[in-house]
């Protein structure tokens, strides 16, 4: 098998064998852009949370089986399929968007807004798509639309995924990108490569940043538990006071960082996000909580933490006469780019945003389950800036905010980003 190394311009006509009738990908672009701004605001204004996108499916699903692509729902719960058969051989190239929303009440003034209310955790809440999931799947569905109307000289076959519970299934429940593969999904399709993208107010609109290698940081949760015994505050020598062993855990654990881990390959934080401990002013606890996060950049140092951690916390307690019990929930791995990948990608995204409009930006400790993907094949996922012009993106309300606000003009960019990835990658592997 020999494979051929030739970028495609987004003008190349694809269609048919006459150049005077056939469509062209950029037509084809222009057609879909005021279609993907509808679908974004029909999803906008009606968000479902993690593993309850059950109208959102339906909508996608509709959508792809009127473009005659091979449609699988139920995945992971929620999750929707499209395959794409092109009528030439080469590889398949797995194109993903999230779906889920957040429990944020929405307080942008639009003719669209959401006024969804459902319950989160026991309480009721609003619900958004204040991370811009609604934008992701307008957009894919947008190239979905173009790539079919190009099937026949397509080189490969395209893995349209429309993935629930990005933010994280409900308590007790799997889900997301995990559950996607534990299901088999890679086993079945056997993708040869994986693109994503997220909207991002922390770039002006239009604007593409990206990172080879680690790009987002793995995202993991710790809780300890430090059982003391209880004793009147006035006679702390009588029992154990698990409030100053809690103290000094909080303080002993940074220096896992700072002391224990070489931050010269990567780095990583740990963070204490709740303490929770006793009633009464006088009355010292039989125990207190907490609760953290931990971030890095390189699995090898996240097994390392997570090591350091425990025997840091269990030690500290144990020379105070008081008992540590620490717990580690994994959660999203690191999402490491490709970098072959990465840099073979880039004409494709200058192509679609402009030469001086796509940069390398740094390290965002933010996670994300596209990570799974990546980890299976070659993977690279890029940001697209939705702050409007003439306002500033590093002041403008963030992603998660419920005044998080994107521009549309933008969504024509990032359909044409995802779409000339697809073009160039299958072009760049045909099979003679």
């Amino acid at each position: 098998m020999k494979r051929l190394f030739l970028p495609l311009a987004i003008g190349a006509t694809l269609l048919g064998t006459n150049p005077a009738t056939a469509a062209t990908p950029d037509q084809l672009l222009k057609n879909t852009e005021s279609k993907v701004i509808e679908w974004r605001r029909h999803l906008h204004q009606h968000p479902e949370l993690g593993n309850r996108e059950f109208e959102t499916a339906k909508y996608i699903e509709k959508h792809l089986q009127s473009l005659g692509l091979e449609v699988e729902n139920g995945v992971a719960h929620t999750g929707v399929i499209g395959l794409l058969k092109g009528g030439k051989p080469g590889p398949t190239v797995a194109l993903r968007a999230d779906m889920d929303a957040l429990p944020v009440t929405e307080q942008v003034d639009l003719p669209f807004a959401s006024r969804v209310k459902s319950s989160y955790q026991g309480k009721d809440v609003g619900v958004m798509h204040a991370c811009g999931h609604d934008t992701h799947v307008a957009m894919l569905m947008g190239a979905a639309e173009v790539l079919a109307g190009m099937r026949g000289e397509l080189a490969g076959n395209v893995l349209f995924i429309f993935q629930p519970a990005e933010e994280g299934a409900p308590d007790g429940e799997e889900g997301g990108a995990a559950l996607m593969l534990k299901e088999g999904l890679f086993r079945k399709y056997k993708p040869d490569v994986a693109f994503g993208q997220h909207v991002t107010s922390n770039l002006p609109s239009g604007v593409i940043g990206y990172r080879p290698g680690p790009s987002m940081a793995s995202s993991d949760e710790f809780r300890i538990t430090v059982d003391g015994r209880q004793t009147h505050g006035s006679r702390p020598w009588g029992g154990v006071d698990p409030i100053t062993v809690a103290a000094q855990i909080v303080m002993g654990t940074q220096t896992i960082v700072s002391r224990q881990i070489d931050i010269t390959k990567e780095p990583a934080v740990v963070s204490f996000g709740k303490i929770d401990g006793g009633v009464r002013n006088n009355i010292i606890p039989d125990s207190v909580f907490m609760n953290g996060t931990i971030r890095n950049f390189d699995m090898d140092n996240r097994r390392q933490i997570f090591e350091k951690l425990k025997i840091t916390a269990e030690n500290i307690a144990e020379s105070a006469g008081a008992k540590a019990t620490v717990q580690i929930i994994e959660g999203y791995p690191v999402l490491s780019n490709d970098p072959q990948l990465t840099e073979a990608s880039l004409p494709a995204l200058r192509a679609a945003a402009g030469e001086q409009r796509v940069m390398e930006i740094p390290k965002i400790t933010g996670a994300e389950d596209f990570a799974y993907f990546a980890n299976e094949v070659p993977g690279f996922y890029y940001w697209l800036g939705v702050t409007p012009n003439g306002k500033d993106a590093a002041t403008a309300a963030s992603n998660h905010s419920p005044r998080f606000y994107v521009d549309e003009s933008a969504l024509k960019i990032g359909t044409r980003a995802i779409t000339q990835l697809t073009l160039d990658y299958m072009a760049s592997h045909k099979v003679l």
